[in-house]
C-alpha cells in the first residue's frame, strides 16, 4: 500500500484542524500555509471531509472549518476513506482475480494485511494523535507560542 498525497494531505489537515479547532473556525488558507499545502488541494479534499461528516464549514466573516465531531471520534481510517483512498495492498483492489481470473498464491497474506492496516488506522483518533508529545512540539514550532498554551500546558486541544 503507498499513502498518496491526498491521503497524506487530509490526514495532515485534519490533525492541523484539530490541533486549532478549539478557539475558532479555521480558515483553509491558515492550515495551507502552516503545512505548506496546497490551498486549491484542501479546497478539494475539505468538500470530500464535509460530504462524510468530518468537518463543518463556517460561513462568514471568522468562518473556517471545525471537526463535526470530537476528535476522539474520528480516526485516520476514518479521513483516509472519506477523501476516496483505499487500504488495499492486494494486487486486485481485494477482488480475488489477481492471477488470470483467479486467487493468486498470496492473496490472502495480502487481504489479511490490508485489514490489519486498516485496522490500525481505525484505532488511531484525531484525539489521539494531538496528545502525542512530538505532535505538540512540532505544533509549537509551527506558530507562536501564544496559540499553543492549552497544548504546550498539557491540555486537551480539540
Amino acid at each position: 500500500m503507498k499513502l498518496s498525497t491526498k491521503g497524506r494531505y487530509a490526514v495532515t489537515a485534519m490533525l492541523d484542524l484539530a490541533l486549532h479547532t478549539h478557539a475558532r473556525p479555521v480558515p483553509l488558507t491558515e492550515i495551507a500555509n502552516g503545512q505548506g499545502l496546497s490551498l486549491s488541494y484542501l479546497e478539494q479534499l475539505f468538500a470530500r471531509l464535509r460530504r462524510c461528516g468530518l468537518v463543518e464549514g463556517v460561513r462568514g466573516p471568522g468562518g473556517g472549518y471545525r471537526l463535526a465531531r470530537p476528535a476522539t471520534e474520528i480516526s485516520v481510517a476514518d479521513i483516509i476513506t472519506a477523501v476516496d483512498e483505499n487500504v488495499d495492498v492486494t494486487r486486485c483492489a481485494g477482488r480475488g482475480d489477481c492471477q488470470d481470473g483467479e486467487r493468486c498464491l498470496t492473496h490472502d497474506l495480502w487481504t489479511d494485511l490490508s485489514r490489519q492496516l486498516y485496522e490500525f488506522l481505525d484505532s488511531i483518533t484525531l484525539e489521539r494523535l494531538v496528545r502525542r508529545p512530538a505532535v505538540q512540539e512540532v505544533a509549537g514550532r509551527q506558530e507562536p507560542r501564544s496559540l499553543h498554551a492549552g497544548v504546550d500546558a498539557g491540555k486537551t486541544v480539540a
